[in-house]
């Protein structure tokens, strides 16, 4: 266990879909009831950017969440197994990551609310998935392996830092790299500020059109890493809405490809990670699907984007 704890926080970990297929699906569900409290007390932002979590040097949190006169942040300890509830008075609860029913987390996560004085109300039912097992009653999803948890953490880690180098080029509206426990993906979005057309219904299972029409309100392109799409997950690549001849446009690098089934560009994970210079190769994947997006779309490159010395002028 020592070696599988002090796993280097750079490399880039391997992690078959495979193998840790029932702990993914598990956490998938306490990353829903986490994000479902910070929905519950956090104040609407655009986009629903309020109900994300944020990758940490020990797991994915909810950041500060307003609650009264004070505050409190719940976060996935990953390297410790915990997950960890902190008030702004000085309290807080822990409750194991281990192999339990998601009802069992959803009761005990609840309680240590209530023991806090933190009253929370929910749609006790998960979203973006096609069966929607109300959590209260789900005895299904009840693996859970802490190494393959920390695994997909350092995972995110290593986006997160591509990520935020990525969007550090934009200086026109640009979302945080914040994890949405919906789909259970890491993202980061540039927009051009221009409205978009309406998003068309029904088109994300067990979810509210009025989430996606937020969502998608105004015109962007997206990029984001999630379990899935890859034998080791996968990035992917997308314009709302898609200019056309967005699908013919050469992207880089080579190993990525135009999925026309779900409307994305997308590369392995094992891609990036067996790379020379994976940072390089991911960098590569997100500035060419994003100059495609905007030069078909016709975005104004010059006023969106930071000229290469931007940064240094600060």
């Amino acid at each position: 266990m020592a070696n599988q704890k002090t796993q280097r926080a750079g490399a880039w970990p391997r992690l078959r879909l495979e193998d840790w297929a029932e702990t993914r699906d598990t956490l998938h569900m306490w990353t829903q009831i986490v994000g479902k409290i910070r929905l519950d007390h956090a104040p609407p932002a655009n986009q629903w950017w309020q109900v994300t979590l944020y990758v940490t040097p020990r797991g994915l949190s909810t950041s500060t969440v307003p609650y009264g006169t004070g505050a409190f942040d719940i976060e996935f300890d990953f390297i410790d197994d915990r997950l960890g509830i902190r008030v702004s008075d000085g309290s807080r609860r822990e409750l194991a990551l281990e192999s339990k029913p998601v009802s069992q987390f959803y009761s005990e996560i609840m309680g240590l609310l209530g023991d806090l004085g933190i009253q929370t109300r929910m749609y006790p039912r998960p979203n973006e998935v096609p069966v929607a097992i109300p959590f209260p009653e789900d005895h299904r999803h009840a693996a859970y392996d802490p190494y393959a948890a920390r695994l997909f953490w350092g995972q995110l880690l290593n986006a997160h830092r591509v990520f935020g180098e990525f969007r550090s080029h934009f200086v026109g509206k640009a979302s945080p790299v914040h994890f949405f426990w919906g789909a259970m993906d890491l993202a980061v979005t540039r927009f051009s500020g221009r409205t978009a057309p309406p998003h068309p219904p029904g088109g994300v299972p067990n979810l509210p059109d009025r989430v996606t029409q937020e969502a998608y309100s105004v015109e962007l392109s997206s990029c984001g890493f999630w379990p899935g799409g890859g034998e080791e997950g996968g990035f992917y690549s997308y314009a709302y809405p898609e200019p056309a001849g967005f699908a013919d446009q050469p992207v880089r690098p080579a190993t990525a490809s135009y999925r026309r089934d779900v409307g994305e560009f997308v590369l392995p994970y094992e891609a990036v990670a067996t790379a020379p210079d994976p940072d390089r190769t991911l960098s590569e994947f997100l500035h060419s699907t994003y100059e495609a997006t905007a030069e078909l779309a016709d975005w104004d490159r010059a006023v969106l984007e930071a000229d290469p010395v931007h940064w240094e002028h600060r």
